[in-house]
């Protein structure tokens, strides 16, 4: 094979999977768009939780722009986290999840497209939100910039990590309790760099370290997290046919 015959087929490859992973994020979209509440829960809850802290710690602006950073990036975490019990559920229940083992198709592509859904309907809006909510917390506008951008990096790194989680926990009763043993403690990096990036540039020092390590962990997860998430789909429909 000529090498111009080489690329022709690397680059038909390509669109391929280009193809399949956008046919399998709007397929995804469409039964989101279904059932609002999957999507809407998280962000409700990110916005009652982060709301009730002026409540309960008073209306000092000192206290809560020292506390914002860590009650933004907490509340974002278990919003985040409150939606990826279905990420694989429904489909396993109704057959679908099965067939996508069956069809000989790429499963790392499918959990791929799975995750840039969850992280469109549940760390996007969080984002967009953030702002708002860093007012009222008093959050220094210098800051506001990183903690959007830490929150990019960071909710979509935290889709990709939730979704090993619950492939491993697919089928299992009291799933979201174990999904969240498991998850948690692998989030804990990201959390702690994310808050750290907003608390240095509240304080007027540079983020950039922190916002690079988020990036790496962004890129270990992206590498890592299809794969392995399904194999643990694969090895769960096999287990419970």
């Amino acid at each position: 094979m000529s090498g111009s015959q080489a690329l022709a087929s690397n680059g038909d490859a390509a669109m391929g999977i280009l193809s399949l992973l956008v046919m399998m994020c709007r397929r995804e979209l469409l039964v989101a768009i279904r059932n609002p509440g999957q999507w809407l829960n998280p962000v409700l809850f990110f916005v009652v939780v982060v709301s009730l802290f002026p409540l309960g710690v008073g209306p000092s602006p000192a206290t809560l722009a020292l506390i914002a950073p860590g009650v933004l990036w907490v509340s974002a975490l278990l919003a985040v986290m409150l939606s990826l019990d279905a990420l694989y559920s429904s489909d396993f229940a109704d057959g679908t999840l099965e067939q996508y083992v069956l069809s000989g198709q790429s499963l790392s592509l499918i959990v791929l497209a799975k995750v840039l859904v969850h992280w469109m309907l549940s760390g996007i809006p969080l984002l967009l939100l953030s702002p708002l909510l860093a007012m009222l917390l008093h959050l220094p506008g210098s800051a506001v910039g990183v903690l959007m951008l830490s929150l990019l990096i960071g909710s979509l790194t935290l889709s990709l990590i939730g979704s090993i989680g619950a492939a491993l926990t697919l089928g299992l009763n009291q799933a979201g309790v174990l999904l969240s043993l498991l998850v948690l403690p692998l989030t804990v990096p990201v959390l702690i760099f994310g808050s750290a990036a907003v608390s240095a540039a509240a304080s007027d020092l540079s983020a950039t370290g922190q916002l690079w390590l988020l990036a790496a962990l962004l890129a270990l997860a992206a590498s890592l997290a299809p794969l392995t998430a399904a194999t643990a789909l694969r090895n769960g429909v096999a287990s419970n046919p």
